[in-house]
């Protein structure tokens, strides 16, 4: 088998500083491209000047691992399945199982890790499209962690890096 590749999606996250610190993390992870959509802050405006707060927490890796933007989430999940990517959002469920027990299936070479909006997650139809998900367990009173700490949680765990 060849060597997984590993792409994280992120669907109308808010906040610059998260999409920074995301592409960070997906970095140290080997991650071969982030894909944005949505109102998620892009890493240059349409003028082509970078966007500080992405920049100020990213530290360089937005300019190392290649980004693509496409504003419909459903469209673009539909294209990247059809390119032969499993889709794992680390997102709470009903479905969704332990972070820690989840192993991905060995024949699958394209992962998708998919990330959603820090308040609302993901909607609906995004996730219809979705193949698994997972979750990190709560034992405090909080439902849920930041969307960077959790993907960093996650992704290192699920990649056995």
């Amino acid at each position: 088998m060849s060597k997984r590749q590993y792409a994280v999606l992120l669907p109308n996250i808010r906040s610059a500083y998260n999409v920074g610190s995301i592409f960070r993390t997906a970095d140290a992870v080997g991650v071969t491209a982030c894909y944005l959509s949505g109102y998620t802050p892009r890493p240059v405006d349409k003028f082509g000047r970078p966007q500080k707060e992405i920049a100020k927490t990213a530290l360089g890796a937005e300019k190392y691992i290649p980004w693509e933007y496409e504003e419909d989430t459903t469209k673009l999940l539909k294209r990247l399945k059809k390119e032969g990517y499993l889709v794992v959002a680390i997102e709470q469920d009903d479905t969704a199982v332990d972070y820690k027990k989840f192993k991905i299936p060995k024949l699958a070479e394209k992962i998708l890790f998919v990330v959603g909006n820090e308040v609302e997650g993901l909607s609906p139809a995004e996730r219809k499209l979705c193949d698994h998900f997972v979750e990190i367990p709560m034992k405090g009173e909080k439902e849920s962690l930041n969307v960077v700490v959790s993907f960093g949680i996650a992704i290192f765990r699920i990649c056995n890096v």
